[in-house]
């Protein structure tokens, strides 16, 4: 039997059970809202929403590679391919676009030109240096530190604090080499 290639993000989506999307964002909009009233700094929310993220990532990468049918990839470009390509789109409904590759290979952007965490959303004043969508670098995060993969993941761009588009800019820390829980003996 011939293996079974890696699904597209359109058909992953297609096969994925949703939740409507304005009542994840609303929903996602009150838990912001409830970390901006507890922790009280903005910066004490955007931790704490970088961490929520990386949480979620570890967990949501194997619901990804059993879903998507992808193999492992062979070089960090071709992981921030499919992250952009499948991952944004299986669970969010968008694609991302990847560009502004350095010279190394090891730092990539990450473009969203729509983001649906963000329907119905407007910064007041106080919270201007809050990254509302913080949780997303820490998705990315996580995921591509259970592929072996430790990266930094920072925000560029935000249309909520009036740029024109959503940039995460993604930079590979080191590869991790695999470690086996047991060695084996021959």
């Amino acid at each position: 039997m011939a293996p079974v290639g890696p699904r597209s993000g359109d058909a992953i989506f297609a096969n994925v059970e949703r939740v409507n999307a304005e009542l994840f964002s609303l929903t996602y909009g009150a838990m912001v809202r409830q970390l901006l009233t507890d922790l009280e700094e903005v910066e004490e929310v955007n931790k704490q929403l970088d961490q929520m993220g990386y949480n979620i990532g570890i967990r949501l990468i194997d619901e990804f590679l059993a879903k998507s049918n992808v193999s492992s990839c062979a070089d960090f470009k071709e992981s921030a391919d499919v992250i952009a390509k499948v991952g944004f789109k299986m669970f969010l409904g968008v694609t991302a676009t990847v560009a502004n590759w350095d010279a190394d290979g090891t730092s990539c952007s990450l473009i969203l030109e729509d983001n649906p965490l963000v329907d119905f959303v407007e910064l007041p004043d106080t919270c201007q240096g809050l990254y509302y969508c913080n949780v997303l670098s820490g998705v990315i995060r996580g995921a591509l530190e259970m592929v072996s993969m430790k990266t930094e993941v920072t925000w560029v761009r935000d249309m909520l604090r009036g740029n024109d588009a959503y940039e995460l800019r993604v930079k590979l820390l080191k590869q991790v080499p695999e470690e086996y829980p047991y060695k084996d003996d021959e």
